[in-house]
């Protein structure tokens, strides 16, 4: 996956809509963006639309509410039967709450591929803990991070400077986001970008995204997509280098370090190309 839309679950209009925009997954959300009043007709919309939906399109995805509200366990109830591809926890506090949901997806007899995806890092008490995801359960499949939450935990007047970068306590969430999933073994998915309109923002984001290790980023609007899509595509100069360096290692034969175009390079090198080579793989 490379882009991830959320979509509010009891809109079908908006449902109709990004179900052609390109994303590789849609968020049918019945969190944040479904009122408390609406939380069961999101259920059903989100099931319904698990049946019928193309399954041959994006993968469809379920955020949940939260395990500290009392609408978790009927969310799965009522989507698990339905087979969506992945569900996503948000304010997710450790480890331990992927195990939470899993056990009970299994207990439920979930599909084995239902994948668990979560926002990892929306309370102060959340960022001490992502060493713990690793293990937590079989399911995890990516972790993600959250500012809008943790802005808002903190009582903080806002997450960014005056130069619309992330000021510390975010900065730091994310990386720890970065590092927890990377230790787990699971895909590394950047936030959210707020301002749908400013689209150049977004790209410069999600390049720094991809500069740091992160494979994938969270959408808000079906135009932020593409932009999305191509930032983490890998390029052709991109799969042509790293085609180059895998070659020149195995041409070298049994060494740690090659040259190439005047560049010395070792054994790190060598392991991202490979792994650029693989994502571009699996994409295809």
């Amino acid at each position: 996956m490379r882009s991830l839309l959320f979509v509010p679950a009891d809109s079908e209009k908006k449902l109709a809509k990004a179900a052609s925009c390109g994303a590789d997954a849609l968020i049918l959300d019945l969190e944040d963006s479904v009122a408390l009043s609406a939380k069961e007709a999101a259920r059903a919309s989100a099931a319904a639309y698990l049946k019928t939906a193309d399954r041959s399109g994006p993968k469809l995805v379920l955020r949940i509410n939260a395990l500290d509200t009392p609408f978790w366990e009927k969310d799965l109830e009522t989507v698990v039967p339905a087979k969506p591809d992945m569900i996503v926890v948000p304010k997710t506090l450790s480890g331990e709450c992927v195990k939470t949901v899993g056990e009970r997806i299994d207990r439920m007899g979930g599909a084995k591929e239902i994948g668990i995806g979560c926002v990892a890092t929306e309370t102060a008490a959340s960022l001490f803990t992502l060493d713990t995801y690793a293990g937590s359960h079989e399911r995890l499949s990516f972790l993600t991070w959250g500012a809008e939450d943790l802005s808002a935990a903190l009582g903080a007047r806002d997450n960014k400077d005056e130069t619309g970068l992330y000021t510390g306590p975010y900065q730091l969430a994310r990386t720890l986001t970065l590092l927890g999933a990377v230790a787990a073994g699971v895909q590394p998915v950047d936030s959210i970008w707020k301002d749908f309109r400013d689209e150049k923002g977004l790209e410069a984001e999600a390049r720094a995204a991809a500069r740091d290790g992160f494979t994938a980023k969270m959408a808000i609007h079906p135009a932020q997509v593409a932009i999305i899509n191509d930032v983490f595509t890998p390029s052709d100069a991109d799969l042509a280098h790293a085609r180059a360096v895998v070659a020149a290692f195995e041409e070298a034969g049994d060494v740690g370090v090659v040259a190439l175009d005047g560049v010395m390079l070792d054994m790190p090198h060598l392991k991202q190309a490979r792994a650029l080579l693989a994502r571009a793989a699996q994409s295809n």
